[in-house]
């Protein structure tokens, strides 16, 4: 039977070059995201069996619209991969906007993890990838407050989900990956400006699926990101939200 990865947020970044690189490896890819264009340019050029279901994750019904979408493929592998966020002082950026953020980044990972993670359960097999950031390993991002707080929400969710699994003896995977900066869209769509040179997405997806291949729980690619979440780790909260806000105002 044909294995398959459903990749959310697959139109461009992290999510496309994680398609292509799980196509390399053999696997049928299911896309997934708004920009229909975007995914059928992409199954054009994977050299697999593909399905490509535009939706809009920041609507709930979506979701579930997208499970039913694959459940006659033979699913192994769901990478979550949608999300996006926006820069600036938390009531000073509209707040159906970080609505919709929240939904994106939080409510459909969410609902996605629970409709897949309840059949890899049934089938003792399986992997999850939610794609967080280093924004959710810090006590707070002031100036992109509810993007960090999202991520957060991510790495806490898979934290939890993780030890449950080895308390129960299961075989199926999941994992956070939690970047820095990373050459994508993300910062047309978030209107950032880097002060840290980004990784490159090939290289970040690289970084993902090496680490999920070998059951790591948080997969931080970046030297140099390690090194921040443990200076982080050691600092005062108070400092550790000084020097963020610092660096979140260089974006602006």
């Amino acid at each position: 039977m044909e294995k398959w990865v459903l990749v959310t947020g697959a139109s461009s970044g992290i999510g496309e070059e994680l398609a292509k690189l799980y196509a390399k490896r053999g696997y049928c890819i299911a896309l997934a995201a708004r920009r229909a264009d975007r995914l059928y340019d992409l199954a054009m050029k994977l050299e697999t069996d593909t399905r490509v279901i535009p939706c809009d994750l920041a609507d709930r019904e979506a979701c579930f619209d997208l499970f039913d979408a694959v459940a006659d493929l033979n699913v192994e592998i769901l990478i979550n991969c949608a999300g996006f966020g926006a820069v600036g002082r938390f009531d000073a950026i509209d707040l159906e906007r970080q609505i919709e953020m929240t939904d994106v980044n939080c409510t459909a990972l969410m609902i996605l993890t629970h409709l897949f993670l309840k059949e890899f359960r049934y089938r003792d097999c399986g992997a999850i990838l939610n794609v967080a950031s280093s924004a959710g390993l810090m006590p707070g991002g002031p100036n992109m407050a509810v993007y960090y707080a999202t991520k957060a929400y991510v790495v806490s969710l898979t934290n939890a989900i993780f030890e449950e699994l080895k308390i129960a003896g299961s075989n199926v995977k999941i994992a956070a990956l939690c970047p820095g900066p990373v050459d994508t869209e993300f910062n047309k769509v978030a209107d950032v400006r880097f002060a840290l040179k980004g990784i490159t997405p090939q290289y970040c997806a690289k970084c993902a699926a090496w680490g999920l291949d070998r059951g790591k729980r948080i997969i931080i690619p970046e030297e140099i990101m390690q090194m921040v979440r443990i200076a982080s780790k050691l600092s005062p909260e108070r400092m550790s939200l000084r020097i963020t806000a610092h660096q979140q105002k260089k974006k602006i």
